[in-house]
């Protein structure tokens, strides 16, 4: 099985780097997903757009559900995701590509859109715009920051 990742990304104008507010999480999607995201009050990363920056990027969300070390003394704990922790360091795109994307989820030549819970979804009203696929699972992101520069 492949997971969602970041394919074409220019690391310079393409997105930028923020810590976590919160923990990520293993939600209804599982460990992996794509997810609209906003900046807090102390520029920390939120997932959904009701961030005080609003609706800034996306995130590919992966949490890796290897073996942890559970309560047990030596055992295994396979529901323990490792990664993604408060205050860690993440990527959000701004510009760019992201593939392997579930293919039935994410058909060619859809728009899509970011909830306000962080959900992708191809409904219009749902929220701002995050981009189009070109391929099923091969989504073109394209977040318009909104910012509007006078000359």
């Amino acid at each position: 099985m492949t997971t969602p990742h970041y394919d074409k990304y220019d690391p310079i104008a393409g997105g930028f780097r923020a810590k976590l507010n919160a923990d990520l999480t293993v939600d209804s999607e599982g460990t992996t997903g794509l997810k609209g995201v906003s900046l807090n009050a102390t520029g920390k990363v939120v997932i959904g757009t009701a961030g005080q920056s609003g609706f800034c990027g996306v995130l590919v969300k992966n949490v890796p559900l290897y073996p942890n070390l559970g309560s047990v003394a030596g055992g295994v704990n396979l529901a323990v995701p490792i990664g993604g922790k408060a205050g860690d360091v993440v990527d959000i795109m701004t510009s760019g590509e992201i593939v392997d994307l579930d293919t039935d989820d994410f058909p060619a030549g859809t728009r899509f859109y970011a909830k306000s819970d962080g959900t992708v979804t191809a409904t219009s009203t749902d929220g701002p715009c995050v981009g189009w696929t070109v391929t099923a699972g091969h989504l073109i992101v394209r977040v318009d920051s909104g910012v509007v520069i006078d000359s």
